[in-house]
């Protein structure tokens, strides 16, 4: 039950607050006491002595400053906390001057707020120009950097150049870092602790953590020295001890000589970096510290801490007021990125692979830098809610209310803030908190009150007004002991008999609980509570229906569990307007079919419309109607009057194509006349021929037709070409020409045989012919 209390009022408080926002006065809960009753937005209290009716409860005296004064509460009675002024503690106008810059007005405040009801005061910033820069250049030393260190040993001048475009004030200073002096970061072995160059050919210093070379100076000349003399190192795996070499620079304000000026930490290097757990795998368990703790020559091992979490790195960088610029290489951008998003007032450059680029993109990210504000609360009590308001391109109506107050694309413009401060509950005691500009050491400071306590004067001890037996403040008695009453009228018995006599007169039954638990029995009667009424405070005059938000409509008052309507309201709601206006069409109520009931039209059967000026259908609704006149023959006139529902009937002469039909002889249609009566009239069908029967017939016949043609061309056709085949015939047969010669598929009837016994003879006899010849 607890949980649920704590959870509801921060919602309460929320609703509250976005009702006076929205400039609507919220609903006022009562209470028994002036200090718990301001305590509530909305509220009032009264202490008007004779304000109260016989047998009212004092938390009557508690309700919103309107409710009071129509329940002639004289004004000079009516205490309602309104907001108070700001006292100003300093308030100094926004100057560039160097010897007095101010960027943030105001600089000190007083404010006394009321619970629940927010008040509004404008925080203006205005970037002073010439502002004083320190630059503190942290370069990853790691092996992979070698090109890069070339170029960092003449960047000085070029810095203090760039920078002096901006502003005449600038100081630089240099710091490295590579790892944890330890194993797995850190080879052990001798020889490789003295050069970890990954090859014999180049000579490489010891690792370390951090080591501060040169703190901020005006001189480029001694920078770019200090940086000459500097030379590469080496580690055993990829991630640096970046956030190591983050937390000391920021941290050690008097070795880095930071001043309170524009502080900007520039970070370059090639690969990731160390997280807080990551030192676990080197024996290193203890957190770190968030302290200093360079050696007398500048140098930190990081032995003892492990790394530092992002959050506690982003929480000094705040703190300490540092713009952080990450100049890295482009494959790991992405990594940086996303850190960025997690330290306010940071940004991320590529970094080309030999850093030529790392001035302009210093001068680039600075300008992003200077170019977003983001103010911001820091130590607001957890009862106080800030919200903050911003109009970054100076339209008013575009304010958006967030928890930090941002604008983006600034150069050197005023930008007003507005501040919304609301209390959700009482201080004990004033509490003082600061408005910051990430990155800008100047604050607006802050100190809230709340006004929770009645002054109602010296408290009037054995009042006349109390019978002389109790306290007068803040017109309510607090009476003796043994006395009880509004005006402490009641003497309270002593023996039991008689206090149970007094609680039972304020039951209904032996069974109930003394003034139905929502009041308190005074002298046998009962004093209800709150909007509780009734002989027994049984009724609550909260509980009536509610119609449009509003209880009984805002159109009557509940008593009793009722709505009692006022204004000739009805319904159990108040919800019917004794208005007709919505129900008048043509100067005729729901155009005569229906009535008119909460200003709204109930239309009779059959009809339909915000008027009642449309049939739901009707062809139906007149056609028994149209079948007592036609279809009987000579109608019974009571009959069909039922049936016609008193309508206007006339019979149209000769033949009519009307909007509905009846059995395909009569057609008919259904109006609303002048007078809001209706209107039938019917006519014969004009006789004609069955189209569809038509319809089908004719294509019928036509493809009947189309066929009997097509099929006598193909006859036709048929025809011709038989009698050219025989033309041609004849025509062949008259050119042919008959030859008389032996045909060569005839064979005589005779056959001649031969003995081959006598074909040597024959030819021996052949041959001497032919000698003898």
């Amino acid at each position: 039950m607890m949980k649920a209390v704590l959870i509801a009022l921060p919602v309460l408080f929320y609703c509250l607050e976005q009702r006076f926002i929205l400039g609507q006065e919220p609903l006022c809960q009562s209470h028994s006491s002036c200090s718990e009753c301001i305590r509530s937005p909305g509220c009032a209290w009264c202490t008007q002595t004779d304000f109260l009716t016989s047998g009212e409860s004092n938390e009557r005296r508690c309700d919103s400053p309107e409710a009071l004064k129509a329940r002639k509460c004289k004004e000079d009675h009516v205490i309602n906390p309104g907001k108070h002024p700001l006292t100003y503690v300093k308030n100094s106008d926004l100057s560039s001057d160097r010897e007095n810059v101010v960027q943030l007005k105001p600089q000190n405040i007083n404010i006394t707020l009321r619970v629940g009801v927010p008040h509004e005061f404008t925080v203006e910033f205005k970037r002073a120009k010439g502002y004083p820069i320190d630059l503190y250049y942290l370069m990853d030393l790691s092996y992979s950097m070698k090109d890069d260190l070339e170029q960092i040993k003449t960047l000085g001048q070029k810095i203090l150049k760039k920078l002096r475009a901006i502003t005449d004030t600038v100081r630089i200073g240099f710091g490295s870092f590579v790892d944890k002096e330890m194993l797995p970061y850190v080879s052990q072995v001798k020889a490789r602790r003295q050069n970890p160059c990954p090859n014999r050919i180049d000579t490489c210093q010891p690792a370390f953590s951090f080591k501060n070379v040169l703190p901020l100076t005006y001189d480029a000349r001694e920078f770019e020295r200090e940086v000459s003399k500097q030379n590469i190192s080496g580690n055993l795996d990829a991630p640096e001890a970046g956030l190591d070499a983050i937390m000391q620079a920021a941290v050690c304000k008097d070795k880095i000589r930071w001043g309170d000026v524009t502080r900007i930490l520039v970070y370059t290097s090639d690969d990731t970096f160390h997280m807080a757990g990551d030192g676990r795998l080197g024996g290193v368990f203890q957190p770190h510290n968030g302290q200093c703790h360079l050696s007398d020559q500048g140098s930190y091992n990081g032995r003892a801490y492990d790394y530092p979490s992002v959050g506690h790195v982003s929480r000094v960088l705040q703190d300490n007021n540092i713009q952080l610029i990450f100049a890295v290489t482009e494959d790991i951008y992405p990594t940086y990125k996303a850190l960025s998003a997690l330290i306010p007032q940071s940004v991320v450059g590529v970094l080309k692979n030999d850093s030529s680029n790392v001035v302009d993109l210093i001068s680039d990210a600075y300008g992003n830098l200077s170019s977003t504000l983001v103010l911001e609360q820091e130590g607001a009590p957890k009862e106080l809610d800030v919200s903050y308001g911003s109009s970054c391109k100076g339209n008013q109506a575009d304010i958006k209310w967030k928890e930090k107050g941002e604008c983006q694309g600034i150069k050197h413009e005023k930008i007003t803030f507005k501040v919304r401060l609301n209390a959700s509950a009482c201080l004990k005691e004033p509490q003082t908190f600061r408005i910051k500009m990430q990155g800008i050491s100047e604050e607006v400071k802050i100190t809230v009150d709340t006004e929770c306590h009645c002054d109602c004067g010296v408290p009037e001890k054995a009042s006349k007004h109390c019978n002389s037996s109790g306290i007068l403040s803040c017109g309510m008695c607090s009476c003796d002991e043994g006395y009880l009453g509004q005006r402490c009228e009641c003497v309270q018995q002593s023996d039991a008999d008689s206090i149970a006599n007094m609680l039972a007169s304020c039951r209904p039954d032996n069974s109930s609980l003394v003034c139905s638990g929502h009041g308190t029995c005074e002298c046998g009667k009962c004093v209800c509570q709150g909007q509780f009424s009734g002989k027994f405070c049984e009724w609550d005059d909260n509980s009536c229906e509610y119609h449009n938000g509003f209880l009984c409509n805002g159109k009557g008052r509940c008593m009793c569990g009722k709505c009692i309507c006022s204004n000739n309201y009805t319904g159990s709601s108040c919800e019917c307007s004794p208005s007709q206006d919505k129900c008048i069409n043509d100067k005729r109520l729901c155009s005569g079919q229906g009535k008119c009931t909460c200003n709204h039209c109930q239309c009779n059967p059959g009809f339909k419309g915000e008027h009642c000026s449309a049939f739901i259908n009707d062809c139906m609704l007149l056609k028994d109607c149209v079948a007592c006149h036609e279809v009987v023959g000579t109608p019974d006139t009571n009959v069909c009057a039922i049936r016609c529902l008193n309508a206007t009937v006339s019979h149209l002469e000769g033949t009519h194509e009307l909007h509905c039909t009846y059995q395909d002889t009569i057609s008919y249609e259904v109006k609303l006349g002048d007078d809001g009566k209706i209107v039938l009239q019917y006519a014969d069908l004009p006789r004609s021929v069955d189209k569809t029967t038509l319809i089908i017939g004719i294509s019928v016949s036509g493809i009947i037709l189309i066929g009997i043609i097509i099929i006598i061309i193909y006859r036709c056709l048929l025809e011709l070409y038989d009698i050219r085949e025989y033309q041609n015939f004849v025509k062949a047969q008259k050119q042919t020409e008959w030859k008389e010669v032996q045909n060569p598929l005839f064979k005589g009837a005779t056959t001649t045989v031969y003995n081959p016994l006598h074909m040597k003879h024959d030819e021996n006899e052949k041959e001497h012919s032919e000698q003898i010849i």
